[in-house]
């Protein structure tokens, strides 16, 4: 794969000095955490190492990783680890794929409290499929899925959601057998999923902020007045949420690669990046109103790296979350029972294979550019060392 053009690192190194010259209010310790660690990533600022090919002896100095999870350079790793560990909980039956949104009304009350509306998001959803698949007018059983938050859309603008991958049937209520869906599209009604996902929300929303869990600034100040909270309360249950299910896809492999699409996605990647010049920043992006046609987009540094940094995710929050039999204190024990009640039924019908991307599949482990052998790490050098060792670093000039 050719090297990109233009790094977020180069926009990084650009620009980034202005905000910490003269920061916003609402830039933070751990913005600037995220720059500093772009900026550093697979640098002589970090260190490095030497590895040495297993089979023709070739030696190659490799700087280190900053590993940050906001970097687009340290997820390739992290996934194909995070998929491994996931290849063993796959069950042989049909997965889907659904999506639930946050209103545009709440984008600046969730970016004021991240960790608790994110947090809602995360219980409102999972809480909503889970209580829907258990109807029996619907499935009549207990289901498991994987969710993962994203908080943007193509053009980086603030765009909460989680995208879940569920598990296309479940455990009877007893245990003893595997329930099927009805509907081999999607078994679970997408105009149910809303009304339910709305109601568990605004339910959870006016806890949070009858207990004091919510802060309101600058415009939003009003809102602690709870006449004026009610008020959007009250605006929100007139909206239609928007709960998308995509069709049902089969088979674990399918599942893997479509999971590699979703869970260590950072807000943009390198590859998306056209050109820097000019203090312009050029990137494209996929237009789902008009068939998903990739067009290009300008904005100015300080207004791209302001986007970006919308996405920073509070310290500690964990982005990708396991419900139903795969969550963590119960998929020891309904795991391996579901594996086996299915071992004992028909095998089900794989439907609609999952998309396949070509530059979503695991990354290959670093191999010799002369033979293709493994290489492997022979001794650690410290950024002292490394700098020893590597050219002249290269002078850029900042304007703002």
């Amino acid at each position: 794969m050719t090297a990109p053009v233009v790094e977020l690192a180069d926009i990084v190194r650009s620009a980034a000095h202005c905000f910490t010259r003269r920061p916003p209010v609402w830039f933070t310790w751990l913005h600037l955490k995220v720059l500093t660690a772009i900026d550093r990533c697979r640098s002589a600022a970090l260190g490095g190492h030497v590895d040495r090919c297993s089979r023709c002896g070739q030696r190659a100095i490799s700087y280190n990783s900053c590993r940050n999870r906001h970097c687009p350079k340290c997820q390739g790793r992290a996934r194909d680890r995070w998929l491994a560990a996931r290849r063993a909980e796959l069950l042989p039956v049909p997965y889907a794929h659904v999506v639930f949104t946050l209103p545009h009304q709440l984008a600046s009350l969730a970016l004021q409290n991240k960790e608790v509306i994110y947090g809602l998001l995360f219980r409102a959803s999972a809480r909503t499929l889970i209580d829907v698949a258990s109807d029996p007018r619907y499935l009549g059983a207990e289901i498991g899925f994987f969710s993962v938050l994203h908080t943007w859309n193509q053009k980086l603008q603030h765009h909460p959601h989680v995208h879940c991958v569920v598990v296309a049937g479940g455990l009877a209520p007893d245990h003893t057998h595997w329930v099927s869906p009805r509907n081999p599209r999607f078994f679970l009604p997408q105009n149910v999923l809303s009304a339910v996902f709305r109601g568990k929300f605004i339910e959870r929303l006016r806890q949070a902020q009858a207990s004091g869990r919510l802060r309101f600034h600058g415009r939003l100040r009003d809102w602690s007045q709870p006449r004026l909270f009610q008020s959007l309360v009250r605006q929100l249950f007139a909206l239609r949420w928007v709960v998308y299910a995509k069709p049902t896809f089969g088979g674990p492999e399918q599942v893997l690669r479509y999971l590699g699409a979703y869970t260590h996605r950072v807000a943009i990647s390198n590859r998306r990046l056209v050109s820097m010049e000019d203090q312009q920043v050029t990137f494209r992006w996929r237009d789902s109103a008009h068939g998903n046609k990739k067009r290009l987009l300008t904005l100015p540094t300080q207004e791209f790296l302001r986007r970006f940094l919308l996405h920073v995710l509070p310290r500690g929050f964990m982005r990708i979350r396991h419900f139903g039999f795969l969550a963590g204190r119960r998929r020891g024990q309904l795991l391996p029972l579901s594996k086996s009640v299915l071992a004992d039924a028909p095998s089900p019908t794989h439907v609609m294979a999952g998309p396949s991307r070509g530059n979503d599949s695991p990354t290959r482990l670093w191999v010799c550019p002369l033979c293709g052998g493994a290489m492997v790490l022979i001794e650690r050098l410290t950024p002292v060392q490394i700098r020893l060792r590597s050219p002249p670093a290269t002078l850029m000039k900042h304007t703002c």
